[in-house]
């Protein structure tokens, strides 16, 4: 696939000589932020075009944090999210029927009030805001996250390798650890590539390690960073994980994930990396 020059500028720009040709990433802001508005982590089916969604406001009189995920909710319920007490939404989100089966509800499609009390206890205990029962994309995203855990490579789309594998599943936009038929890091969300800078498919090795990087092209902070192949590196962001369409190419992780991730792999590991980001 032909790319611009801009697109193959992905990640970070690399301080060694040696290894593949140097690239760079994308800045991020250096303290966490809302979601733009302009995209939403996956799209919303037809029912629920992007325009009709827009982050939400948390709870008035709480500080929202960077442990924290906003919600893409209807307008009409954004306006209201954080200027007044929270209600249940009536609205029926695109990802209601994957709330419904993971939740034990009739798998029907359509909110009650009983979904929406399911949906926002759902939602409080991973700290989605607003908490207010309508199952939007960061919702869904978590919904995924959490049937992943029990058997991520229950496809088969991992091989099974004696080696430590990181596995990066585009589709759900997962990423997990395995050896030897064994998890050794569970399932943890993930933001990859936006459109037209697609993170690479294919088997690579991490042939770089740097705790703190730093992208000399835009002076950005890359921590836990693990380059796998020309520039793309599985690291830590300090905004919420599900905001903006995506990063320059390089696997995006939470900062707590992305420690983890560091913990487990080695220089030489495999990253193996298949599927397509929805929307792109």
């Amino acid at each position: 696939m032909k790319r611009t020059l801009s697109a193959l500028l992905v990640c970070a720009s690399l301080l060694v000589v040696a290894g593949p040709p140097a690239v760079a990433v994308a800045p991020s802001p250096a303290v966490a932020v809302a979601p733009s508005p302009a995209v939403a982590v996956m799209p919303p089916s037809a029912a629920y075009r992007l325009p009709d969604l827009v982050p939400g406001a948390p709870r008035a009189g709480r500080q929202t944090t960077g442990s924290r995920h906003i919600e893409y909710v209807p307008r009409s319920e954004a306006a209201h999210a954080g200027t007044r007490a929270l209600r249940c939404s009536a609205s029926t989100g695109p990802y209601q029927r994957q709330a419904e089966r993971y939740l034990g509800r009739q798998v029907d499609g359509r909110q009650s009030t009983g979904d929406c009390r399911a949906i926002r206890r759902f939602q409080r205990a991973h700290r989605i805001a607003p908490a207010t029962g309508f199952a939007g994309p960061v919702t869904g995203a978590t919904v995924r996250l959490m049937r992943a855990k029990k058997d991520p490579n229950r496809a088969g789309r991992c091989p099974d390798l004696p080696q430590r594998t990181a596995c990066v599943d585009l589709n759900r936009q997962l990423m997990w650890v395995q050896q030897s038929g064994r998890v050794l890091l569970e399932p943890v969300a993930i933001r990859s590539g936006a459109p037209t800078m697609e993170t690479r498919t294919g088997s690579y090795r991490i042939y770089l390690r740097h705790r703190r990087h730093i992208s000399n092209l835009y002076g950005t902070r890359m921590p836990y960073a693990q380059f796998f192949d020309r520039g793309e590196a599985l690291h830590g962001v300090y905004e919420d994980i599900f905001s903006g369409p995506g990063s320059h190419g390089c696997v995006n992780l939470t900062m707590t994930d992305a420690r983890r991730a560091w913990e487990v792999l080695r220089k030489g590991d495999t990253v193996h990396v298949w599927g397509r980001k929805p929307g792109v």
